[in-house]
């Protein structure tokens, strides 16, 4: 068994190799069964929620993720994702790693936006809004840039001294990264937006997207978080990762409920494009919207990528 911290993990995750293998999952699947979710009370701060995400190729590899996601850790400026990963052999159920599961799940969740960018974002898209300052917010750009010519990013947060702290990250990243004092504006004029916080309410309008805009929503993993509103929903074609984000994810949930979204209105997901069940974005004029929870698959092919980068010769057959 092998045992990887943060910077062995960053180290062999490399994006474009991320996005790859999760397209290769996509296309050629695995079992991967509902992730449970449990709330988890305390007395100093908002309530966390323990995720646990099975999912496995039969004879070749398993593993679950086991994730804490406490909202109030910003305050204490510690990410509010904690977790690892565990990968076994499928033919035997040996441990084969464990692998830090923050960096794993930051990766693999940007890598996620990007493979939807592919079909969905259009292909001359060089301007990305950023919503959010958190880890995602500083892996984001480099994500949809290998998908997409990214050349301008605005970066907003609600506090504008986090926000500067990112662009100053980014400075030096080859991007021209400024701070967006001015959400409305700032939506009006992007090609991608991606949101990346924990909100509980619209952050999005969506009578400020202009046509040809991509919309990917990550934050929200409950049906109480929200990163855009009803306007968004009934102006964009919608496509989501797994079906899974239909029960859990409330910027769907929510119009699903009021009748905003029927189900029939859901295009399709991260599956179907990568297996040309639907072609994604139909025109230049088209505004589409992603929204993802996060997949079991997902982690499955990065840890495996992680693993097999680290023991080049312990690939299981």
């Amino acid at each position: 068994m092998i045992t990887l911290n943060a910077a062995e993990t960053r180290a062999v995750l490399d994006l474009p190799s991320t996005v790859a293998a999760l397209r290769a999952m996509f296309l050629d699947g695995c079992e991967a069964p509902l992730r449970h979710h449990h709330a988890i009370d305390g007395k100093n701060g908002p309530a966390g929620t323990m995720l646990l995400m099975p999912a496995w190729v039969p004879d070749r590899y398993l593993g679950v993720k086991l994730v804490n996601v406490f909202p109030g850790n910003g305050a204490r400026n510690l990410p509010a994702v904690q977790g690892v990963y565990v990968l076994f052999s499928g033919g035997t159920g040996e441990v084969l790693a464990t692998i830090e599961g923050n960096e794993l799940t930051a990766r693999r969740t940007v890598a996620a936006s990007a493979l939807a960018s592919s079909y969905l974002a259009r292909p001359d898209a060089e301007t990305l809004l950023v919503v959010g300052t958190g880890r995602l917010a500083r892996l984001m750009t480099d994500a949809h840039a290998v998908v997409r010519p990214i050349r301008r990013v605005m970066l907003w947060g609600r506090e504008p001294a986090k926000a500067a702290a990112v662009v100053d990250e980014l400075g030096g990243s080859g991007f021209d990264v400024t701070v967006a004092t001015d959400l409305r504006a700032a939506a009006a004029s992007a090609d991608i937006i991606s949101c990346v916080t924990l909100s509980r309410e619209p952050l999005i309008e969506g009578a400020w997207l202009r046509p040809g805009t991509h919309l990917d929503l990550v934050g929200g993993f409950t049906p109480q978080m929200r990163e855009s509103d009803d306007e968004a929903v009934r102006r964009s074609s919608i496509f989501i990762d797994t079906p899974g984000a239909i029960a859990e994810a409330g910027d769907l949930v929510i119009p699903l409920a009021s009748g905003v979204l029927s189900k029939a209105d859901i295009r399709a997901d991260l599956s179907a494009l990568v297996r040309g069940d639907h072609p994604g974005r139909t025109s230049a004029d088209e505004i589409t919207f992603f929204k993802s929870v996060g997949a079991s698959q997902e982690d499955l092919a990065a840890a495996i990528l992680v693993y097999e980068r680290s023991q080049p010769h312990a690939a299981v057959a």
